[in-house]
């Protein structure tokens, strides 16, 4: 075998250090990319939960979903956070974080995102949209006509309704076309006396046969290591001379954010707009975000308590911003902390709650934000009116100081600083 010669081995000398480099191109950095450090500060006193904090992504990078992944950062030690992006007119990062610590530091780095935890997915079943984490379905949107049973009235079928809504461990909360409110369907949200077009419009009270509201699409439906959520149109329909009209047009979005132990976030988010007349919702004593709970609850073996310290016994007709109802279901407690965000007409809002000889002295349990119950909300054409509301539903107990904390974080969520490297 002849030598090569100089020239000979610095061609090839060449070729190799060209084909290192295309080589070392293509292989991805053993240490990924930082592009930010995100810190949380998570104020008021700790409900002892974990709690959502989003942030807008584009402020920070550009970078496909999938070439991120996000650590929570301890001294020495990094540890993988799920984490969710949804795309809207900005990109915006979400995750969770406990509210036990004050401040927290997370990295974003450009990197193989980790495989993430099952979080919230959506499946359509039997005409209704059911969210689940991993085998335990949690809520169930409905919305396709759900008929009234059979001999009562056809008038009683409604679509666009939460029902069951089960607490972490499965126990259902809500109740519908129970045979005292055939119009009651589990989690719903109608208004009972609004002034539309000259005439009184009642859209809660379906025997009245003055009005209803449906479902008519689906705007988005998001499936999430973080959350699932949907966002769907309700359409609000006047029964006038004969024709029906839509008086109001809604916007429903309900998120869902992914179980702690035993609880888990529920975020309900109600957009209304006016498509033609004003519409005048006039005061009443209830309408708006009602809850029918479930049928083993009465008086006996359930309980209200208020933000003001209100009980079953005086709750209807306070005012409150945020309000634990819960109790004993299949053997065990269960329940739901209802809040209502700070922005919301009329808040801190009136209440509607059953008293406790409700139906025939059963005491069965009905609790609704009613912001229209001491005073009249003027809709007109060209606004948007939003009501944001959540639901903590947990097992077990929760106690007033856990819920005035968590209602802290739902008025006031975590700052995230950011410094961009």
């Amino acid at each position: 075998m002849m030598p090569f010669s100089q020239t000979t081995f610095r061609r090839l000398a060449t070729g190799v250090s060209r084909a290192l480099v295309i080589i070392l191109s293509m292989t991805p950095p053993a240490i990924a990319q930082k592009l930010a450090t995100l810190e949380v500060v998570v104020g008021g006193n700790p409900a002892g939960i974990t709690i959502p904090v989003s942030t807008n992504l584009d402020g920070i990078t550009h970078v496909a979903v999938d070439e991120l992944a996000l650590h929570k950062i301890e001294g020495s030690k990094r540890t993988a956070v799920p984490f969710q992006v949804n795309n809207g007119r900005e990109r915006t990062l979400t995750w969770l974080v406990s509210d036990k610590e004050k401040s927290q530091r997370f990295e974003l780095t450009r990197a193989s995102k980790p495989s993430g935890a099952s979080g919230v997915k959506t499946v359509e079943r039997d005409g209704a949209l059911v969210l689940a984490a991993g085998n335990k379905e949690l809520l169930s949107y409905n919305f396709e006509v759900m008929k009234p049973p059979a001999g009562v009235n056809e008038v009683f079928g409604r679509s666009g309704f939460i029902h069951p809504l089960r607490s972490p461990k499965g126990h259902v909360l809500t109740r519908i076309q129970p045979p005292d409110h055939y119009h009651h369907y589990g989690v719903w949200n109608p208004w009972t006396h609004a002034l539309y077009d000259g005439d009184t419009v009642d859209f809660w009270n379906l025997n009245a046969r003055q009005g209803t509201v449906r479902f008519a699409n689906f705007l988005s439906v998001i499936n999430g290591e973080v959350f699932g959520e949907y966002s769907a149109i309700h359409d609000h329909i006047a029964f006038k001379n004969g024709k029906e009209n839509t008086a109001i047009r809604e916007l429903q979005t309900v998120r869902v954010y992914a179980p702690q132990d035993n609880y888990y976030i529920a975020d309900i988010t109600v957009d209304m707009n006016i498509p033609g007349k004003p519409v005048r919702l006039l005061e009443y004593r209830y309408g708006g975000l009602g809850w029918r709970a479930t049928e083993q609850w009465t008086k006996e073996n359930s309980r209200v308590l208020t933000s003001e310290g209100k009980t079953r016994k005086d709750a209807d007709g306070s005012i409150a911003r945020w309000c634990i109802v819960d109790g004993t279901v299949d053997g065990e407690n269960a329940g739901i902390v209802m809040m209502s965000y700070p922005t919301n007409y009329n808040h801190p809002e009136p209440l509607r709650i059953w008293p406790e000889n409700a139906n025939r002295n059963r005491g069965d349990m009905f609790a609704n934000f009613s912001p229209t119950k001491n005073k009249d909300w003027q809709l007109d054409p060209g606004e948007n009116y939003v009501l944001k509301y959540r639901f903590i539903v947990f097992d077990g107990q929760f106690s007033k100081e856990q819920a005035e904390a968590a209602w802290q974080a739902f008025a006031s969520p975590p700052i995230v600083k950011v410094s961009k490297n």
